[in-house]
C-alpha cells in the first residue's frame, strides 16, 4: 500500500497541475467528441455527439462559440469527417436511430453537407439503414460503419457474425465485409488508412482486418478477457508506441472493468492487466502527452462517478494518475487545438453531460 502510494504521488507531482476548461454542460447523453477543422482556419475544432439531445453540434476554437450542424435526431451514437469534394470542408457521415438490441434498431446512416458556411445549418442526406450501425471511422477514402451485433443478434449472448460496412463518395454503394467480428462488436480503430487496416474488438477478441490487393484479409491477433463469452473478448481498443515498440492498449470485456495493454513478443501477443477498477469502461487512446517519444495511456468510464486516468510508462512499469474523478467519461480524443506541437485531452461525459478540455504543464 505505501509502495502503491508513493508511486501515485510520484506521478502526480511529475505531471503537475493539469488545467481543466469546461466548454459545455448540456450535452445529455455525451457520446463523442471529434476534432476536425471544420471552418478552413487550420486549427481543430470539436463536434460534439450527444445521444439523448436532437441537435449535432461543433465548437469553434479558438473561443468554442457553439453552433448547431443539424437538428431532429434520435438516439445518435457516432460521426465520422472528410473532405470528399475539395472545399476544405468536411463533409459528415453520422449513425443514428441506435439500439444494441437489433430487432429495434433503425441504424440510419445520413450524410450531412455543409452549405457553404459550416456555421449555419447542414444538409441531411440518408444514405443506408444497418441495424445496429453503431461506429464510424475513414479508412483508404471510404466511410467505414461498424454495426455493434448481426442483424439477429439477440441478449444476452448476441450471437452472430457482424460485418463491416464501406461507403465510397460518389455512388455510397455499401459494400460489405463479412464477419468482422463476433457477438458484441464495440471497438474499431483505424491502424493504416492506405491500404486499409483496422483492428476490431469483438467478443471473440482483438482481430486485425486489412485490405490485400482486391481481398480483404482477417488475424487474430489476441483473445481479450479470457472470462467465457458473453464476457469474453475486447471492448475498446487503440495502439500505442513506445522507444521499445508498438503495444495494443484495450478495455475488457465489453463495458467492462480491465484496462489491458498487450505487447508483442515473437508472432504472440502477450497481455497484462494495468487496471481492474472500472466500471464501465468505455473509451481508450494512446498519444503522447509530455513530447518524450512514448505514448501514454488514457483510459475513461461511464461508471462509478466518471473515471479519466492517465497512465505512463516507466522503467518500474506502467503507472496511473487519476485526472478527472467527475467525468464520466464516453469518448477522448487527443489533439493540438493551438498549435504549439503539444497535444491537450478533451473528453465528453454522459451522464454528466460535460466537454472538458485538460491541457498539461509546459
Amino acid at each position: 500500500m505505501r509502495l502503491a502510494a508513493a508511486l501515485l504521488a510520484a506521478a502526480c507531482a511529475a505531471w503537475g497541475q493539469v488545467e481543466t476548461t469546461t466548454i459545455a454542460r448540456d450535452l445529455k447523453g455525451g457520446y463523442q467528441v471529434l476534432a476536425v477543422d471544420m471552418n478552413r482556419d487550420g486549427r481543430k475544432d470539436l463536434v460534439a455527439l450527444a445521444s439523448s439531445i436532437p441537435e449535432l453540434v461543433w465548437y469553434e476554437n479558438p473561443g468554442w462559440t457553439r453552433h448547431v450542424i443539424a437538428t431532429g435526431f434520435r438516439q445518435m451514437i457516432n460521426v465520422a469527417a472528410m473532405d470528399t469534394d475539395g472545399d476544405r470542408i468536411p463533409e459528415l457521415l453520422m449513425a443514428h436511430e441506435f439500439s444494441n438490441i437489433a430487432a429495434k434498431s433503425i441504424g440510419t446512416v445520413s450524410l450531412l453537407r455543409s452549405q457553404g458556411d459550416p456555421r449555419q445549418p447542414w444538409s441531411v442526406t440518408e444514405i443506408d439503414r444497418v441495424p445496429t450501425t453503431h461506429r464510424i471511422r475513414v479508412c483508404d477514402g471510404a466511410f467505414v460503419n461498424a454495426p455493434l451485433t448481426d442483424a439477429k443478434a439477440e441478449p444476452p449472448d448476441f450471437h452472430g457474425d457482424v460485418p463491416l460496412v464501406f461507403y465510397r463518395p460518389g455512388e455510397w454503394k455499401p459494400e460489405r465485409v463479412e464477419a468482422a467480428g463476433q457477438g458484441v462488436m464495440h471497438g474499431l480503430y483505424i491502424e493504416r488508412a492506405n491500404p486499409c487496416s483496422m483492428l476490431v474488438a469483438s467478443f471473440a477478441g482483438i482481430s486485425r482486418i486489412e485490405r490485400r490487393g482486391k481481398s480483404w484479409q482477417r488475424t487474430k491477433l489476441a483473445d481479450g478477457s479470457p472470462l467465457p463469452w458473453p464476457k469474453s473478448g475486447a471492448s475498446d481498443i487503440t495502439v500505442g508506441r513506445l522507444k521499445t515498440g508498438k503495444f495494443i492498449a484495450s478495455i475488457e470485456p465489453w463495458h467492462g472493468n480491465e484496462l489491458a495493454v498487450y505487447t508483442q513478443k515473437g508472432r504472440v501477443w502477450q497481455r497484462e492487466v494495468l487496471d481492474s477498477s472500472l466500471i464501465d469502461g468505455h473509451t481508450v487512446l494512446a498519444a503522447d502527452f509530455d513530447n518524450d517519444g512514448n505514448d501514454e495511456i488514457v483510459s475513461g468510464a461511464r461508471g462509478g462517478g466518471g473515471v479519466v486516468d492517465l497512465h505512463k510508462r516507466t522503467q518500474a512499469g506502467w503507472v496511473k494518475t487519476p485526472l478527472d474523478r467527475s467525468l464520466t467519461a464516453a469518448s477522448c480524443e487527443a489533439v493540438d487545438l493551438d498549435g504549439d506541437n503539444r497535444l491537450e485531452l478533451v473528453c465528453i461525459g454522459s451522464a454528466t453531460a460535460e466537454l472538458r478540455l485538460y491541457r498539461f504543464p509546459r
